[in-house]
């Protein structure tokens, strides 16, 4: 039976700071320590329960949270602490594990209670705890679990374990999520944070959940993570063009498609 771990009386963020220790990077022309954010003095302070990055695709964002994830002790498939996924085969593809070991971290204290979720091994996870009948700290899943469509099961399976103490990593949370689901994670989220025990890193491309009003946004470009306003982000103005007038946003997208 696994211990649970004892709650900590202390307010979040626990992971305080992140830096890149470049004695630990045996080869800079290897992935992922050829990224440009990864530059020798790289460091990610934490100053707030609830932090939010954004950025395009191919900047980091993922990799960089599976070497958080791997940090606090997690399987950079996804998962919990001591939790392996199904298709664990996966995670040989991730890099998180590699990053981690070139990482340093300052915690106040070292919480490693939680969960990390990638919405592709999302229900591997949640399958292998349920058939595996672990010992699951925050309650195991309810027995109808897997009968639920991915954006419910998802909002079950946090609200679930979101009461409890612990650093919760999301990696494009929205990929489980209609628009009205969004709008239930983002209560999720203010509930997180109403507790003051959770702390929350998260990666995502959708405006709705960046607009969280409590929360730490930075924008990840190919070198730098810098903090930003949320109409100031691509994602929210591109969004903006396309609300403002739909029919001719994807007449002239199709038409430089096709130039």
């Amino acid at each position: 039976m696994a211990r649970r771990n004892r709650t900590i009386n202390m307010p979040a963020p626990y992971l305080r700071r992140v830096w890149l220790d470049p004695a630990r990077v045996a080869n800079r022309n290897v992935y992922p320590f050829a990224l440009p954010l990864l530059h020798d003095d790289f460091e990610l302070r934490f100053d707030k329960a609830i932090t939010i990055i954004v950025g395009e695709n191919g900047t980091g964002k993922s990799t960089l949270l599976e070497g958080i994830a791997a940090l606090a002790g997690y399987d950079d498939a996804g998962g919990g602490k001591g939790y392996m996924p199904v298709d664990h085969s996966r995670a040989l593809e991730k890099t998180g594990g590699s990053l981690s070991s070139a990482l340093r971290a300052s915690w106040l204290p070292k919480i490693t209670n939680g969960w990390f979720f990638r919405a592709e091994s999302f229900f591997s996870v949640a399958r292998y705890l349920d058939e595996a009948a672990l010992d699951d700290p925050f309650g195991g899943l309810p027995p109808d679990f897997l009968s639920h469509s991915h954006g419910e099961g998802f909002l079950r399976f946090f609200n679930e374990r979101c009461q409890r103490q612990g650093i919760f990593i999301f990696d494009e949370p929205e990929s489980a999520l209609s628009p009205s689901r969004q709008i239930e994670f983002l209560k999720l989220l203010h509930r997180m944070n109403e507790i003051g025990h959770c702390q929350v890193i998260m990666a995502t491309h959708a405006p709705m959940l960046m607009a969280y009003p409590d929360a730490t946004l930075l924008r990840l470009t190919r070198g730098e993570l810098e903090p930003v306003g949320l109409k100031n982000t691509d994602h929210y103005r591109l969004m903006r063009q396309f609300c403002d007038d739909p029919e001719g946003f994807v007449a002239e997208a199709l038409t430089e498609a096709t130039a």
